[in-house]
């Protein structure tokens, strides 16, 4: 055990000795003149001149504690009554007044000095004023939102409207809005950001007040105020919802100090002066070396330091830590003393050199302080190390962030510090999390990037769809020159980042160090308990507001995070090269191992967390299968920490806890007393790891097993923790960090429009030149900026190394999912996060990283895409997937995947039952699940194939606005000719896969372009008003949103006559002819409400309302043109024959829509007058551009058949009397008749009814069987037999 210094008074007694030689023999302490010569060198004072060998007083152990007490002795008047100075009332401790001081609802720190917003505008002030002399106070900007801070008086009265500033007597300085406020408010000072440090100083001699920005003066901000009796200044602060500062009104050094200003609360100055003086004694036991032998002392660097056990030095080393012990607990002393000494260290000397030091101190501080004073010592040496690293000023270098890291590692180094550190502070107390993340320069020429980046560049068009999308455009030789000088500024600036971002992994492999000498619990698990925790506050949202971690510090958490991860797994693997492994090293681990057998003995009810176990026994009858669920834990998993899964049992399974369902036996009760009673001495590594068929003292350690032993278990559990935290708000951040990407897209834009402007200017115009200038001058600043900006983004965010690490864990959830799916019972326990991972990591890694990085260059690409496409064509529509949330995301990634070629590669590179396997349940009945998404994915394979179907901008938005570069913008065709076949071949089986098919994407035909109607038909009477109306936002989308589905079913209607015509023309088939006669009257109905002329949907297209951009002639007319075209030119000639036959015979059919279609004037009727003469029709022939000569004249050939086949109808027809008309729709002669009742209809009517009632029209009699009716034959069939 280590003997204890602090608190111990050392008698002369315990180092009288008779002589020198007996001192030498029996306790090793060096004879006394060499003694006497040591401590003098030591403890001699370092503010008189030091005195001669000869008139010195001789120095020993016995006299030594008197000695240091005239050496500590302050002579600083009325010491004891500090607190009490003219100027500043209230206690002497300066903190915020929680208990009445306050207005609004806000989260007060544990040291109240530390404020959140929990309301409109809280308002909270300190304990202690000020009414004379100058003060100073300074606040930490933790986030840059709306605040008000300053000084205000007893008297103001704050409410959520109003705080400080707004009222009299209160003063406050905006730095959210760039303004001062007293009452009204002017323009003063510069924005701050998060980071930042604002210094409030008050002048009650001259009424003045002013502000300081990280140590800048701001400027006077307000003159002239109020003094006198009873006018007393507190500092105050009002603050929005979520905004948060921290104080420092000195209870710590201030970060920049300004003179002749003293802080509200007093330094401890008497502590420091001992402190000080004490560090010297320390310092010079460093310097200096006793050689017994020569009986001299010898000088030496403090950085060769090694302690060696001499009795002198540790004795000596005892009393200066028995006065220094109690000094190093205050937060003051040890941020201005012991970080100073610190931190100098580590500039000291070789980097080893520095960490061995700094390694000795502290063990010295564990040898001679109480436990109690070293650990409140280090939880306030982390406290400032945190505060230093995350709010110290971004230079190009970023050494303030290096040197402060590099003393946390070599104080993480020291073993017994780390742990206690793991298990009191770094989750507890701090947000750790900090110190992996690299802020963002928000102000870029204070983080010097102007020197680092002196040339700026920006690409003149960026995009999101990978390669296959890039346009090449040719650059000129000044452009080539900047880009290139940027990517070495990009490259300079990568470098430095990377510095940091090595020693933050170095953080966390010391975290997750398994092999711990000393004994006790390891690192690791400590870490893992610990992360456990911040998992769960994280998920659940339910932690403490202040210690939830922010989505951009989790980005660089979990990036560093896997590199650690992988490093040991790496050494893991080195180390046992017995075990087995494949190309993906760890990603290959995270397999669930588990017999299936198993599984399906857990019930249902052994998996419900809800219920608890009526007794021991209860449980004790539970399967062991079910009590091993929560494996990483020697408890069943919290309900936190569930998920829900991918089938209907409530349990959280990870990967590493899956992978030890092995039934155990548990620990008996005298073997929980032998190993919990052990004291941490006597503890082997057998009984905190465990042996075999126990589990250990760590807690949540999973049990050794043969198969996955200790090391392995630990790091898959650190696994699933990366993939939790992606899931939570890496993903979300990831996306939102790319808008950076787009402001400089954005701002491009605007520059080269304003440059355009200029040229074509005229000369004449200096008004507008010179706006046009200021503007250029502008956006040109504004790229600048933000050029340098997005390269601080793309070096710690879109690397190519973080690439690496995301697509490794998209690598890693679908070897788990694989996995899974093969041992098959299993899989419906599996978390939905992990898909949901898997999709939204594909789908970052496609969107988010280019065009600087190209997801095509990763290792393993074209695979790792087969296997994504393989995984979303399977599951898409599984049924053991019971979460709607989970089925919509697979289904939208699936159809987001067939957008794209590479990707659509990669589905017709599944294997062929898979593929069948997908289109056979993209072709199920719509009206079984969410039809629209499957429509999309049809569609999309679809794309390029049909009539007029090849745009990448719609058609009609280019015509009317060619210059708008925002227009909607669709994907490149990239249809498939693979999985069409698959759909053909699929249509063609059976005798009820196509007519269930067809019929379900007719009635979704009717129900959307009806409801498309019903809404323009409100849109168009809202126009219509007289009075001031808005159409709500939401309706325009949902009618924009059923035009499109309107169109899109069309296509896939169209897709199917191309694939199959034999289905609506080959009338062998019972169904062929009533879904032609469906699908006639459906194309009817359309054509007949679009091409109207001045109809309903012709005036609502003509508003041009924002959200119904889409809605247009173009879109809906070509698509049925394409299946018209199908039917009545490319089938063949019974089928034309057939098809036109049903199409004139349908009432609804009108030749002037086909005539419409080629901008034909519509024919006059008798008495009507003529189309205005200047009026522009539609007409497929102004879009030559994506219709080609060929469908023109395919659509012509149409036009005329029709025309000619419509004269040859209206000559051949009959008049026909109305008792020979269907009583149901009175448009088509009776033509059946049903039986057993004998009633009648067309033919058209009863098939349709069939499809959903058995019952008759007219007498609800069941209908056997439907037979043809004509009336002449019948007729004469009565008449022979009377």
């Amino acid at each position: 055990m280590a003997s204890k210094g602090a608190g111990v008074s050392f008698s002369r007694k315990s180092y009288r000795l008779t002589s020198d030689a007996e001192k030498s023999k029996v306790t090793g302490i060096v004879q006394e003149k060499l003694l006497n010569d040591y401590l003098h060198c030591i403890f001699s004072s370092r503010d008189h001149t030091p005195t001669t060998a000869t008139n010195r007083k001789s120095l020993n152990f016995q006299n030594l504690p008197e000695h240091l007490d005239q050496l500590l002795h302050v002579d600083i008047e009325d010491e004891e009554s500090q607190g009490q100075i003219e100027g500043r009332l209230g206690p002497s401790t300066v903190v915020l007044d929680h208990t009445g001081g306050f207005e609004g609802l806000l989260l007060v720190n544990d040291d109240l000095l530390g404020v959140i917003g929990h309301s409109n505008f809280g308002t909270i002030r300190s304990t202690t004023c000020v009414y004379k002399g100058k003060w100073v106070y300074e606040v930490l900007i933790s986030s840059q939102g709306l605040m008000q801070i300053g000084w205000c008086t007893i008297n103001c009265r704050f409410n959520q409207e109003e705080g400080v500033g707004d009222t009299h007597n209160s003063y406050a300085y905006d730095g959210n809005r760039v303004r001062k406020w007293n009452v009204t408010t002017t323009n003063y000072g510069k924005a701050w950001a998060a980071g930042d440090i604002v210094s409030c100083l008050i002048d009650l001699d001259d009424g003045t007040l002013s502000f300081c920005l990280n140590g800048v003066s701001l400027g006077t901000a307000f003159e002239n105020l109020s003094r006198g009796l009873g006018m007393a200044y507190f500092p105050a602060i009002s603050l929005s919802f979520k905004e948060s500062v921290a104080f420092n009104f000195g209870s710590r050094p201030l970060r920049y100090p300004v003179t002749g200003y003293r802080p509200l609360q007093d330094p401890p100055r008497a502590d420091l002066v001992r402190a000080q003086k004490l560090l010297g004694c320390f310092q010079a036991v460093l310097g200096v070396e006793l050689d017994p032998v020569e009986g001299r002392l010898v000088e030496k660097e403090s950085s060769q330091w090694q302690l060696q056990g001499q009795p002198t030095v540790l004795l000596t080393l005892a009393h200066i830590f028995h006065h220094f012990a109690p000094l190093l607990r205050k937060v003051y002393v040890v941020e201005a003393v012991l970080m100073s000494f610190l931190l100098g260290i580590m500039e000291v000397g070789t980097p080893a050199q520095a960490q061995s030091v700094v390694r000795q101190v502290l063990d010295l501080l564990w040898l001679f302080m109480e436990d109690y004073e070293v650990q409140d010592c280090l939880k306030q040496l982390m406290m400032s190390l945190l505060r230093l690293y995350r709010f110290s000023p971004i230079v190009p270098d970023l050494g303030l962030q290096i040197h402060y890291l590099r003393l946390t590692i070599a104080i993480l180094r020291h073993e017994k510090s780390r742990k206690f550190l793991l298990s009191n502070v770094l989750f507890d107390v701090l947000q750790s999390v900090v110190f992996f993340y690299i802020k963002s320069p928000l102000r870029v020429e204070e983080a010097g990037l102007q020197e680092l980046i002196p040339t700026t560049w920006w690409p003149h068009r960026s995009s999101r769809e990978g390669r296959e999308s890039k346009e090449v455009k040719d650059e000129t030789a000044e452009e080539r020159l900047r880009r290139r000088a940027y990517e070495r500024g990009c490259q300079r600036l990568k470098k430095r980042i990377e510095v940091v971002e090595e020693l933050q992994v170095q953080i966390l492999k010391l975290l997750l160090n398994n092999k711990d000498e000393n004994g006790g619990e390891a690192s690791r698990y400590i870490f893992l308990t610990k992360f456990r925790k911040f998992l769960q506050e994280n998920a659940s949202g339910r932690g403490n507001m202040p210690m939830l971690c922010p989505p951009e510090y989790m980005v660089c958490f979990l990036h560093r995070l896997i590199s650690a991860l992988r490093y040991y797994w790496d050494e893991y693997k080195a180390s046992n090269p017995s075990a087995s492994f494949s190309e993906d090293d760890l990603a290959s681990k995270a397999n669930i191992l588990i017999d299936p057998l198993e599984l399906q003995a857990a019930t249902m009810d052994d998996l419900d967390e809800d219920e608890e176990p009526a007794s021991a026994a209860a449980a004790a009858q539970r399967p062991m299968q079910a009590l091993a669920m929560g494996g990483a834990l020697p408890l069943p998993r919290p309900g936190w920490l569930s998920s829900p899964t991918l089938g209907r049992a409530n349990r959280f399974l990870s990967t590493a806890a899956v992978s030890l369902m092995t039934p155990r036996r548990p620990l008996s009760t005298s073997e929980k007393v032998k190993v919990r009673t052990l004291s941490a001495e006597q503890r082997t590594r057998e009984d905190i790891e465990g042996s075999h068929w126990n589990e250990g003292l760590l807690l949540g350690r999973p049990p050794e097993e043969p198969e996955q032993p200790l090391t392995e278990n630990s790091l898959l559990e650190v696994l699933d923790g990366a993939v939790i935290m992606y899931n939570l708000s890496v993903h979300q951040q990831l996306g939102k960090m790319v808008g950076v990407s787009d402001d400089v897209n954005e701002y491009a834009m605007a520059l080269r429009d304003t440059e355009d402007k200029l040229r074509r200017c005229p000369k004449w115009r200096k008004d507008i030149l010179a706006e046009l200038t200021k503007s250029q001058k502008v956006f040109s600043e504004k790229l600048d900026h933000l050029s340098r900006r997005l390269a601080w983004v793309h070096a710690t965010v879109y690397s190519q190394e973080k690439m690496l690490d995301i697509y490794w864990l998209l690598r890693v959830c679908l070897r788990t999912i694989e996995h899974g799916d093969r041992t098959g019972s299993l899989f419906a326990f599996m978390p939905e996060f992990y898909l949901s991972v898997a999709i939204n990591s594909y789908s970052a890694l496609k969107n988010y990283f280019g065009p600087v990085h190209s997801m095509e260059e990763l290792p393993g690409y074209e695979e790792t895409l087969t296997r994504l496409a393989a995984i979303l064509a399977k599951h898409f529509a599984d049924t053991r997937i019971v979460g709607t949330d989970i089925r919509d995301s697979l289904m939208q990634a699936l159809a987001s995947y067939v957008c794209y070629p590479h990707s659509l590669r990669a589905v017709e590179r599944i294997p062929e039952e898979q593929r069948i396997a997908m289109v056979r349940s993209l072709l199920a009945p719509y009206e079984q699940r969410p039809w629209a998404q499957t429509n999309w994915i049809l569609v999309r394979l679809w794309r390029g194939c049909g009539f007029g179907y090849r745009y990448t901008r719609l058609p009609h938005l280019l015509k009317t606005k060619p210059e708008d570069a925002n227009l909607p913008s669709l994907q490149k065709p990239c249809p498939s000719t693979l999985l069409q076949q698959h759909m053909a071949d699929l249509l063609r089986q059976g005798p009820d896969v196509a007519p269930s098919f067809l019929n379900s994407v007719l009635n979704q035909l009717n129900w959307a372009f009806s409801e498309f109607i019903g809404m323009i038909q409100e849109i168009q009477q809202a126009a219509e008003r007289l009075e001031r109306n808005f159409v709500d936002s939401r309706q325009l989308k949902v009618c924009a949103t059923c035009f499109d589905l309107s169109v899109s079913l069309l296509r896939v209607l169209e897709m199917t006559i191309t694939l199959v015509p034999e289905i609506f023309l080959d009338w062998a088939r019972p169904t062929s002819e009533m879904l032609l006669q469906r699908l006639a009257q459906l194309l009817n109905q359309v054509l007949n409400r679009v091409t109207a002329e001045r109809n309903l949907f012709d005036r609502v297209v003509s508003l041009r309302l924002p959200g119904l951009e889409s809605v247009d002639h173009y879109p809906i007319l070509v698509a049925v043109t394409g299946i018209l075209v199908q039917l009545l030119v490319h089938g063949p000639a019974s089928g034309k024959e057939r098809a036109t036959s049903v199409l004139l015979a349908d009432p609804c059919f009108q030749l002037r829509s086909i005539c419409y279609l080629l901008g034909q004037p519509e024919p006059s009727a008798p008495g009507t007058a003529l189309p205005a003469p200047d009026r522009k029709h539609f007409s497929l022939q102004s879009y030559t551009d994506y219709i080609s000569v060929e469908e023109l004249a395919q659509v012509e050939q149409m036009l005329a058949h029709l025309t000619s086949a419509s004269a040859q109808a209206a000559a051949a027809s009959l008049p026909t009397s109305e008792e020979d008309l269907c009583p149901i729709c009175y448009a088509h002669p009776i033509s059946a008749v049903f039986q057993p009742c004998g009633h009648k209809s067309c033919k058209a009517c009863i098939n349709q009814h069939l499809m959903n009632n058995k019952d008759c029209f007219f007498c609800k009699a069941t209908i056997e069987s439907v037979e043809d009716w004509d009336k002449a034959a019948n007729a004469s069939a009565t008449s022979s037999t009377t």
